[in-house]
């Protein structure tokens, strides 16, 4: 991912703490809050609690992944977190994206096919 698509400063990841607007599931709690940019970024919390460097920077591929096949369909402008919990750690690919989709919808962050085709 590149750099600009990404949240890096310990001010940008506690304004979305402070201002973010939150939904949970089980697996994974997601913050959204405006940046003002044309552009949306990302980040990802994985806490030791997951297990160990290994399983961390499995569950951040994942998670990095369906974002970059998602970010299309997404509305742009956002700072977006998640923050992985455990029981994320042994699920499969295809219902952690089924997850994330669902959570993009709940959040009003996805945009209907015709509106991305109208972008491009």
């Amino acid at each position: 991912m590149q750099r600009q698509f990404r949240l890096r400063r310990s001010a940008d990841f506690d304004n979305l703490r402070a201002h973010g607007k939150t939904w949970r599931h089980p697996f994974l709690t997601m913050a959204v809050t405006p940046n003002g940019l044309a552009h949306n970024r990302y980040g990802y919390i994985t806490s030791h609690r997951l297990g160990g460097a290994v399983v961390r920077n499995r569950v951040r591929r994942v998670l990095r992944e369906i974002v970059r096949l998602s970010g299309s369909s997404l509305k742009n402008g956002n700072d977006i977190l998640f923050i992985a919990r455990n029981e994320i750690v042994d699920q499969p690919y295809g219902k952690v994206k089924d997850l994330l989709e669902g959570l993009f919808k709940r959040a009003d962050l996805w945009q209907s096919s015709g509106a991305a085709e109208k972008e491009d």
